[in-house]
This record gives structure tokens, sequence and C-alpha cells, in this order.
């Protein structure tokens, strides 16, 4: 098991959803921004229009190259496009939580933190 010490330093919140739930998150304060020279933000909008690899990327630098990341929260369906690299995802540390958005109700049936859990309890 690893040392609490090595998750001290994650203590931001990432989000990879639409413009209202980012603009939201963004308002009740979690966003940040990194020094430069690289200024990488905890945050990506995603519209009709963004490339499923842009999403991919931003999963991937939120889940394996940061380690300031706590937590990332997706729109369960933007999740949807980038399920295999959701459903792969194991780690503890950044948590990944699916979440609503304003014109995509939460599913329980797709959820892949809910799905583990279904499987781990014999279900």
């Amino acid at each position: 098991m690893a040392q609490p010490t090595a998750y001290k330093d994650r203590q931001f919140l990432a989000v990879i959803g639409d413009e209202d739930s980012v603009t939201g998150l963004l308002l009740a304060g979690v966003g940040h921004v990194t020094s430069p020279p690289d200024a990488q933000k905890n945050f990506l909008v995603v519209d009709q229009k963004t490339e499923t690899s842009a999403i991919e990327q931003a999963f991937d630098l939120y889940t394996s190259q940061r380690k300031d990341i706590a937590i990332l929260l997706i729109n369960q369906h933007i999740a949807e496009r980038i399920r295999h690299r959701v459903d792969a995802y194991t780690q503890a540390f950044p948590s990944l939580l699916e979440i609503p958005s304003k014109d995509h109700p939460y599913d329980p049936e797709k959820d892949s933190v809910l799905k583990r859990v279904r499987r781990l309890a014999g279900e």
C-alpha cells in the first residue's frame, strides 16, 4: 500500500465536461492553472467539435501525468466517448467520478465505478 505522503500533493479537482458543467464548477472555485512555462489548466470544455483524441489526451494528463489532481469529474455523456479508457482506469488516485449534465441525465448502468462495485459485490 502506498504511503499517505504519496498523495499529500493531490489537492485539485479536474473537470472534463460541457460548457455549463465546467462553468459552474469554475464559478464554485475549482479552477487552477499551473505556473508557466506550461500553464496547464485543470479543466477541459468539450463540445460537439471537440476531437475524441483531445478528450483522451486530457484524461491521460489528469489521470497519469499530473500528480496534483485528487478527483477527476467527467460528464457521463463525454465519458461515453472514451468509455474504453474510463472502464480500463483502476487507480485510486485521482478518483474518477462520472457526473450528469444539464442535457444528459445520469445513468447508473453506464457508470464504470458502479459496474465495478456491483462486480465485486457479486451482483
